[in-house]
């Protein structure tokens, strides 16, 4: 595998791109969700389903859990617009942290689609103080994070949410109503993120060829979680809680019931 180009090499930022032998016309984004570990760049290999399909692949990541917001971001958003007239096209997948940070870099890569799975909104406890899941949101900079100053209103795509998560319901709500052309995919009992149940039925290829597809569709994402979901665990026992907060003891007794016979 040839080395990437280190298109951005900051402290704080990174952003690496891999090219395919032929010249490539679509750029794929990917973004690096929040670690349990921070304080170092991974040096995973680039996404070879992208650059097999001839596409070229940018990965984005930052040292820490910041939200890519630091005094890093204004020159990594310079470097990404520089970068972007390569290509005709680019096509983006952020999971959580990283959705968020497909939506704050839209602008500057001039993203034509996102495919945001469990995305945050803002992490601003003045616009959502509910929102205290990471402690990373004592630190947020609600100026330099601020979506609507800072992203792209008519940016395209999906958001994937699973609606039995309020907070993540809310946070996709408030990405529709900012950027109304993203459609949304609710995925019931996927958990954080949502994908969790298709992904552990084997579903993460076929998500992300849909994310390589232009013009790709929310109902295929829910078709997709749909024809899975009956033989993961992890649907049936996230199911099950919902059932037992919603005071449905008979109902959460039997999905918890299904979960434990496809456990391993």
């Amino acid at each position: 595998m040839p080395q990437p180009d280190r298109v951005f090499d900051g402290d704080r930022l990174r952003a690496e791109l891999w090219v395919p032998k032929a010249p490539a016309t679509t750029l794929y984004v990917t973004f690096r969700q929040r670690v349990p570990d921070p304080g170092s760049f991974s040096d995973d290999a680039p996404v070879r389903r992208a650059l097999n399909q001839g596409l070229a692949h940018l990965r984005i990541q930052s040292r820490r859990n910041d939200w890519f917001l630091n005094a890093e971001t204004p020159a990594l958003e310079a470097a990404l617009a520089n970068l972007r007239p390569r290509f005709a096209t680019a096509l983006a997948l952020g999971y959580s942290m990283g959705g968020y940070e497909a939506m704050r870099l839209a602008r500057a890569l001039d993203l034509d689609q996102v495919l945001l799975v469990s995305p945050q909104f803002t992490l601003d406890r003045a616009i959502l103080p509910a929102e205290k899941r990471y402690p990373e949101g004592r630190d947020f900079d609600s100026q330099l994070g601020n979506l609507a100053r800072h992203g792209k209103p008519d940016l395209a795509g999906i958001v994937i949410f699973d609606p039995f998560r309020p907070l993540d319901r809310i946070h996709a709500a408030l990405i529709t109503g900012a950027m109304p052309a993203i459609a949304r995919a609710p995925l019931p009992f996927g958990g954080h993120p949502a994908t969790n149940a298709l992904g552990e039925r084997g579903g993460f290829r076929t998500l992300q060829g849909i994310s390589l597809t232009p013009n790709a569709l929310a109902t295929d994402v829910v078709r997709l979680h749909r024809s899975l979901r009956s033989e993961s665990p992890r649907y049936w026992l996230n199911r099950a809680e919902a059932c037992r907060k919603a005071g449905k003891a008979t109902a959460a007794q039997t999905a918890a019931a299904r979960a434990a016979a496809l456990s391993p």
